[in-house]
């Protein structure tokens, strides 16, 4: 069974600038980009799911509109929660992302399991809007990779999945971006 993971497309402000920015111009650009780019790959069974974060969910708007379906909010796919205030959280995110998951709390592990868990348990094809660290979780998680920093996915990428007896299995990797996380 087919899943998708499409990371937001660009935001309207940073990760240290606002806590919930809906997208940029060139976000609404990248979210119409990913009905172009799946629109003839999907089942009809297919379902779409999101973050609840703005940009996640305004990324899923045009899929949705062209395909009259849904989107289910879904918490298990939101981006990861900062231990630290707005103003300190880009000092924070570039710490985490040279850092492994062995060195990380249980907030985290929970997190990630969370998410690995909520794909394990679809039970028809999905694409699933959701946030970069999301994406490097499940495919470090697949990958066996301990890295917390599996790969740089673009605004827009689509990660292929497949989920097959119990497990994932990663079909292919989204673009990837040429600059940092903004």
């Amino acid at each position: 069974m087919d899943i998708f993971l499409v990371r937001h497309g660009e935001a309207a402000a940073s990760w240290g600038q606002a806590s919930d920015p809906g997208l940029s111009e060139l976000g609404l650009a990248q979210a119409r980009a990913v009905v172009e780019a799946l629109q003839a790959s999907l089942a009809p069974e297919t379902q779409l799911l999101s973050s609840p974060l703005a940009r996640a969910r305004e990324t899923a708007a045009p899929l949705a509109a062209t395909l009259a379906a849904s989107v289910k909010v879904i918490d298990a796919v939101t981006e990861i929660l900062a231990p630290v205030p707005l103003a300190e959280r880009q000092a924070w995110l570039r710490q985490f992302m040279r850092q492994r998951w062995d060195e990380q709390p249980d907030s985290l592990h929970q997190w990630r399991e969370r998410a690995i868990g909520e794909l394990l348990a679809l039970n028809s094809p999905a694409v699933v809007f959701t946030h970069f660290l999301v994406i490097n979780a499940v495919v470090g998680q697949i990958v066996g990779d301990e890295k917390t920093l599996h790969f740089w996915p673009a605004n827009g990428s689509i990660t292929h999945l497949c989920s097959r007896d119990g497990q994932l299995e990663l079909v292919a990797l989204g673009a990837q971006m040429d600059t940092v996380v903004n």
